[in-house]
């Protein structure tokens, strides 16, 4: 089976090579794609040279599966081209809402994979929503939530390569007493956060807040209430989230605890002592989606609090993307 990745020279790219590799996906070929100026470059994987190749000339029917990670510009025009020939697996925003296109996170709702043909084309959550319904599945199926309120702290990681070096960039200013400006986020990052991501909206919620609840209604069920503020943090990798839920029935911490620790994807560790819990320090690089700070909410009846830590580029993205294919080959194609 041939393989195309879209967006190769990106972050996400880059991070598609890397679980591919740990994962031991199998392939034919492979075929590195970015836009024509990076045409020529040459990454190295699993010891081979490969030489990037310009998005316009590229025949997508020499593959199976197409992963685009180039944002949503060049989704928009080249998936459904690269969808004629071929699946596209995509990370952008763009086909999450279209309702011909399955919205997929594997341990949650594989099942919608079914309806791949609609447009060939299957589109990847958002990194904070992969992360939270991630660890709400397994507690709507036993409990059935009722209501989510969940603050996000997201790594500039989640914007991409720029931000990442003007993080850097900033830092260095402020530790040297130098003047900050900021050139790609809307107030200064380093040793800062910003209550705004992506562009506001006529009812003052954020698009980045929007797509949390319009997602995860479509990926787990559109009857659960969700309430997001999204903020970005001067951290490098890993999305954090403090989520507190409600139910329809009667729950405590406890029953909580126990059912998270079966849920596929998720690890708690949620010990009541100094470090007793998971940071995007330690969730960088790691598969999994951890689970801390379980406890009931003392206001509020069958509710509880706990915080939710994952690595926006590889659950968040390039994991899940993977994850994605491998279900769809094992389920649906040879």
């Amino acid at each position: 089976m041939n393989i195309a990745i879209v967006g190769a020279t990106g972050n996400v790219g880059r991070k598609l090579l890397e679980v591919m590799e740990k994962l031991n996906f199998k392939f034919s070929e492979l075929y590195l794609i970015a836009s024509d100026k990076s045409a020529g470059k040459k990454i190295t994987f699993k010891g081979k040279n490969y030489s990037v190749l310009g998005l316009s000339d590229f025949d997508f029917s020499k593959v199976k599966i197409a992963f685009f990670s180039a944002g949503s510009v060049i989704a928009e025009k080249w998936a459904p081209i690269a969808a004629k020939k071929t699946i596209v697996i995509d990370n952008s925003k763009h086909f999450r809402m279209d309702k011909d296109v399955p919205l997929v996170v594997p341990e949650v709702n594989a099942d919608s994979l079914k309806n791949y043909k609609n447009k060939n084309i299957i589109a990847n959550a958002n990194c904070s929503t992969i992360q939270l319904v991630l660890a709400l599945k397994p507690l709507h199926d036993q409990f059935k939530i009722k209501r989510v309120i969940v603050s996000t702290y997201q790594s500039v990681s989640g914007a991409g390569n720029i931000h990442i070096k003007e993080l850097e960039e900033q830092s260095k200013k402020v530790l040297n007493k130098e003047k900050v400006i900021s050139k790609n986020f809307t107030k200064q990052i380093a040793f800062n956060v910003i209550p705004h991501i992506d562009t506001f909206m006529e009812d003052r919620y954020t698009k980045e807040e929007w797509k949390m609840t319009a997602e995860t209604k479509k990926i787990l069920d559109s009857n659960i209430s969700l309430s997001a503020t999204c903020v970005r943090v001067p951290v490098f990798v890993g999305h954090s989230e403090s989520v507190n839920i409600e139910f329809n029935s009667d729950v405590d911490a406890k029953k909580i605890r126990e059912c998270l620790e079966k849920a596929p994807g998720c690890k708690v560790v949620d010990e009541v002592e100094d470090g007793g819990y998971i940071t995007p320090v330690e969730s960088s690089g790691d598969f999994l989606t951890y689970i801390s700070r379980i406890r009931d909410d003392k206001t509020q009846k069958n509710s509880v609090n706990m915080w939710v830590v994952s690595d926006n580029l590889l659950k968040g993205a390039a994991l899940n993307a993977v994850q994605i294919a491998n279900f769809l080959i094992r389920k649906y194609i040879n």
